[in-house]
Parts: structure tokens; C-alpha cells; sequence
């Protein structure tokens, strides 16, 4: 084997630990390599965990957000303000959600029933 493609397994290899929590670290080579941000996809494939970039194509709910605030009237830099400021507090809402349901699979927190949100028919 060459040094150039023992270099590269080296690279493209690492073992690393899960934590009791089943939380692994990403090396940080890996890490930068990629541009990772906060979130990544991570899917099963031929069965091996596989963890990408996450590409969200958010801009059909842009359009959206931004026929919302057109129809209120917004219009030049009030709608950019507008819109930053409804496409941020989503980013927040959807973080909640997305740490609610961890606690929830972890057992830290109990779901709520169908009676709880919808109420019982007697």
C-alpha cells in the first residue's frame, strides 16, 4: 500500500466512542472537511449509519412566510426585517420541537395522549 493511500485511509477512518447517551463526537478534521454546521442528516444506508450536511431547501416555505407578510402589507426594508424575524423565530420553534421529542424518546419527559390535545368525547 502506498503512503498517499494509507495517508487517505487514515483521513476517511476514524473509530470513535458512543457515550451511554448514544451521543458520538465527530473528529474534528471530519468536521471541517464537510463545512458542518449544528445539524446533520443522518440516515441508515445498507446497514451503516450515514451522516451528511444537512441541505434544507427551505425556500418554498420562504415564499410562504414572505406572501405572509405581503398580504399584512410589509413592503422594502420592513419586509427584510419581517421576514428575518418570523424565518428566526421558526428556526427557534423548530428547535424546541426537535429537543421536546429527544426528552420525550429519552423518557425525561412524558408525551402527551390523544385525550390531552383533542380532548375526550364524553
Amino acid at each position: 500500500m502506498s503512503a498517499i493511500s494509507m495517508e487517505r485511509d487514515q483521513m476517511d477512518r476514524k473509530i470513535i466512542s458512543v457515550s451511554k447517551k448514544r451521543q458520538i463526537t465527530i473528529p474534528l478534521e471530519f468536521y471541517k472537511h464537510l463545512d458542518l454546521d449544528n445539524e446533520v442528516e443522518c440516515t441508515l444506508e445498507d446497514g451503516a449509519i450515514v451522516i451528511r450536511p444537512l441541505n434544507r431547501d427551505s425556500s418554498e416555505f420562504s415564499v410562504e412566510i414572505l406572501k405572509d407578510l405581503v398580504s399584512q402589507g410589509y413592503s422594502g426594508d420592513e419586509l427584510i426585517r419581517q421576514f428575518e424575524a418570523q424565518n428566526k423565530n421558526i428556526q427557534k420553534a423548530v428547535t424546541n420541537m426537535l429537543e421536546e421529542a429527544d426528552a420525550i424518546a429519552d423518557g425525561e419527559k412524558k408525551s402527551a395522549s390523544f385525550e390531552d390535545i383533542f380532548g375526550s368525547e364524553n
